[in-house]
C-alpha cells in the first residue's frame, strides 16, 4: 500500500504525565513525531518544557484555555495533508493503527473514521490484546460510528462542512456540533476494528471540572449548548435512543462473531462490551 499522507494533532491541558505515556506509545510503534502538532492550552504543569524536548511537526502555545474546538482547528491548519488525524492526549497508539485506519477508510470510501477502543483502567496487557484485536476484528466496521477520542478527518471534509466551532465556552461540546455537521451533510462515517487505541478516559475534562469546583455528574460546558443543534427535545431523544439501539446490535453482532466488540470497558479487572 501507499503510505498515506497524514498529520496529526491533539490539545493538552496540564496532566503532563498522561501526554508522556501517549507520545511513549507513538515512539514505540513508530508513529512520526514529525507529523504531529501538538497545541497547549495554556498548561501550569511541565507540559511545555516537555514539549520543547521533542521533535515535533509543530507545537502552538496558547495563552490561555481556548477550548478543544479552537486548538484543534489550529493543529489541522498548522500542518495540512490529505488526511487529518485528530486526537485525545490521554490514549495510547497500537501497533500500525494509523496505516490500518486510513487503509480501512481508504477502502470503504469513508471520510471520517475512528479506531475501535478500550476505555478505562490499564489493568490488561494493551499490546498484545491490540495485535490479537486488530488481525481478528479487520473486517468489523460499524458504518455510521464515530467518536471524538479519536478521528481521522479526509482534507474534503472541511471544504464540505467547515472545521470545529472555535468558541471556548462550549467546553467540549464542538465535537457534537461537528458531527451533527457531518450528519447534516451526509459525510460517509464509521469506526473499524482493525486498529485501536487504550483511552483512560476524559483526562483533561476531569480536571477541568475539579478547577471549576464541579463534581464528575455535572457537565463541563454552558447548559444551553443543545440549542445550537436546533432540534426540539423530541427530536434529540429520538436521535439518542436510536444511537443506543443501534450501539447494541452492532455490539452483539460483533460478540456472536468475534466473542467481543470494538469498543469496551475495562472494568474490575475485566471487559464490557458495549
Amino acid at each position: 500500500m501507499p503510505s498515506p499522507n497524514y498529520a496529526l494533532t491533539f490539545a493538552c491541558y496540564n496532566s503532563v504525565q498522561y501526554t508522556k505515556l501517549c507520545i511513549d506509545s507513538m515512539i514505540r510503534h513508530g508513529t512520526p513525531l514529525n507529523r504531529l502538532v501538538v497545541v497547549d492550552n495554556g498548561s501550569t504543569d511541565e507540559t511545555r518544557e516537555y514539549l520543547q524536548t521533542l521533535p515535533l511537526g509543530g507545537r502552538i502555545f496558547n495563552q490561555a484555555n481556548l477550548g478543544c474546538g479552537v486548538a484543534w482547528n489550529q493543529g489541522a491548519l498548522a500542518l495540512q495533508a490529505d488526511w487529518t488525524i485528530v486526537m485525545n492526549n490521554d490514549v495510547l497508539v497500537s501497533a500500525h493503527w494509523i496505516e490500518n485506519l486510513l487503509h480501512t477508510a481508504e477502502t470503504l470510501g469513508l471520510k471520517v473514521i475512528s479506531p475501535a477502543l478500550i476505555e478505562g483502567a490499564l489493568d490488561y496487557d494493551f499490546e498484545q490484546f491490540s495485535l490479537d484485536a486488530s488481525k481478528r476484528m479487520n473486517q468489523a466496521h460499524r458504518i455510521g460510528a464515530r467518536h471524538a477520542v479519536c478521528l481521522a478527518v479526509h482534507k474534503s471534509v472541511w471544504l464540505d462542512v467547515g472545521y470545529f466551532q472555535p468558541v471556548p465556552k462550549l467546553l467540549g461540546y464542538e465535537d457534537t456540533l461537528f458531527f451533527h455537521e457531518l450528519s447534516k451533510a451526509k459525510i460517509p462515517m464509521g469506526m473499524t476494528g482493525a486498529s485501536w487505541l487504550h483511552h483512560y478516559g476524559s483526562i483533561t475534562q476531569t480536571a477541568m471540572k475539579q478547577e471549576r469546583g464541579l463534581s464528575q455528574k455535572q457537565g463541563l460546558g454552558y447548559r444551553y449548548n443543545y440549542r445550537l443543534l436546533d432540534q426540539s427535545w423530541l427530536e434529540r431523544k429520538l436521535a439518542k435512543l436510536e444511537r443506543n439501539r443501534q450501539n447494541k446490535t452492532w455490539s452483539k453482532a460483533e460478540v456472536a462473531q468475534y466473542g467481543q466488540s470494538i469498543h469496551g470497558l475495562r472494568k474490575n479487572g475485566s471487559f464490557e462490551w458495549i
